[in-house]
């Protein structure tokens, strides 16, 4: 299984110092909504505390909740991929302070810091590798006991 990691702590000091220059420090309230499923993905935040459920709406009234995120986590990594969508909601499942960042500075700075372009797409795939992996195990132990149950 791959290792958790931290966005702002697997950049190097000097690519972190100027990724830091385009946070902005934000805060959201107990459920509230931070983004939507299917909404511009235009932004990502560094969750600096509180917790954040990820959410997937499986009918028009019936949301579930997929996934967590506290402190240091990523939080939205669609900004990165064409169509540029969330894949998923999130609503603050505490108070949230996180760092938010505007996606088209960061992808301005990217380019004329090659490196830190690079140490972050390679941390963010290594962010989406270990979620994934969280999931399908999640689903396999679900799937597994669901199973030995109906025997």
């Amino acid at each position: 299984m791959t290792k958790a990691i931290k966005l702002l702590t697997a950049l190097p000091q000097p690519q972190r110092q100027s990724l830091m220059t385009l946070a902005k420090e934000v805060s959201f309230p107990e459920d509230f909504h931070i983004f939507e499923a299917g909404g511009t993905a235009d932004r990502f935040w560094v969750i600096r505390s509180g917790a954040v459920s990820l959410t997937q709406q499986v009918t028009t009234h019936h949301r579930v909740t997929v996934g967590g995120l506290g402190s240091g986590d990523l939080l939205g990594w669609s900004w990165l991929f064409p169509p540029y969508q969330w894949d998923f909601g999130a609503e603050a499942f505490s108070p949230v302070r996180a760092h938010e960042f505007d996606a088209a500075a960061v992808l301005r700075l990217c380019e004329e810091d090659k490196q830190l372009g690079m140490i972050l797409v390679r941390s963010v795939a290594e962010i989406l590798a270990h979620r994934l992996e969280t999931t399908r195990g999640k689903l396999m132990e679900q799937y597994g006991t669901h199973r030995r149950g109906g025997l």
